[in-house]
């Protein structure tokens, strides 16, 4: 499992810029560039949500992947020893990117 860090801080599940989702899915199938990538599973803090996410912050986590092209999708698994998704002020998963992927 990688290691990952999210600058996705409207995420619900961002926790001290760690997921407490447990598991994530990067898209992005036809992506040459990482800015054709997202966080699929980024879902935006709202009202009662916003003030907090559930769970721990985990250092480590599952991460699915449709990027065909990235030299980090084994099997549709990711294996980057780090990852990192981007995007401090999401307000939908298009607003995301997986800063990680790189072009086969």
């Amino acid at each position: 499992m990688p290691m990952l860090s999210c600058s996705a801080l409207t995420c619900v599940y961002n926790k001290n810029e760690l997921c407490s989702k447990g598991d994530i899915m990067v898209g992005g199938k036809d992506a040459h560039v990482a800015d054709e990538t997202c966080c699929e599973s980024f879902r935006e803090r709202t009202g009662e949500d916003y003030s907090n996410s559930e769970g721990c912050g985990c250092k480590t986590i599952h991460v699915d992947c449709e990027a065909q092209h990235c030299i980090y999708n084994e099997n549709c698994k990711c294996d980057a020893a780090k990852i990192g998704i981007t995007g401090s002020s999401a307000s939908r998963s298009q607003d995301t990117t997986c800063g990680t992927f790189r072009c086969d």
